[in-house]
């Protein structure tokens, strides 16, 4: 495995997928921690936390939107972002973390729980199969954040 995924607490890996659980979720679920559930984007926006990066809590469209936080880049590195989709529309696209070459960290829906990806096994999938692109997230996190509360 990656030295990125080896950095990652256990807790990381057991957070189980719960699609309400989304940015701006009503109820207050949207970001009071990992331990309930998570969608994709509250998965890796934590993943990204814990690396002292400050990813904007916002849906996967207004992500790819931002111009304030994050940055479209041709060639991803680790920890930017990837979204994926059906079709080429940010709105409700799947959210990932790059972790190295052609793999891609995410709280998918079909397995229930984190997996690593190779970009093949996403294109594979008719909900995944379009590469919308790829954020940088520019801003980083104050020193002591903890994004497993």
């Amino acid at each position: 495995m990656d030295s990125l995924l080896h950095q990652l607490p256990a807790a990381f890996w057991t957070v189980p997928y719960v699609g309400s659980r989304f940015p701006g979720a009503s109820g207050g679920a949207g970001l009071s921690g990992l331990e309930e559930g998570a969608n994709c984007q509250l998965f890796a926006y934590a993943v990204l936390r814990h690396f002292s990066l400050a990813p904007p809590d916002l849906r996967s469209s207004e992500l790819w939107a931002d111009t304030q936080s994050t940055a479209r880049v041709s060639v991803a590195q680790p920890l930017d972002l990837v979204l994926f989709n059906a079709t080429d529309d940010a709105y409700g696209a799947h959210v990932g973390v790059w972790v190295t070459e052609g793999r891609v960290l995410h709280l998918c829906a079909e397995v229930g729980r984190p997996a690593v990806w190779e970009m093949t096994d996403f294109a594979k999938r008719q909900r995944y199969r379009v590469l919308i692109g790829v954020k940088r997230v520019v801003a980083t996190a104050p020193r002591g954040l903890d994004p497993m509360p």
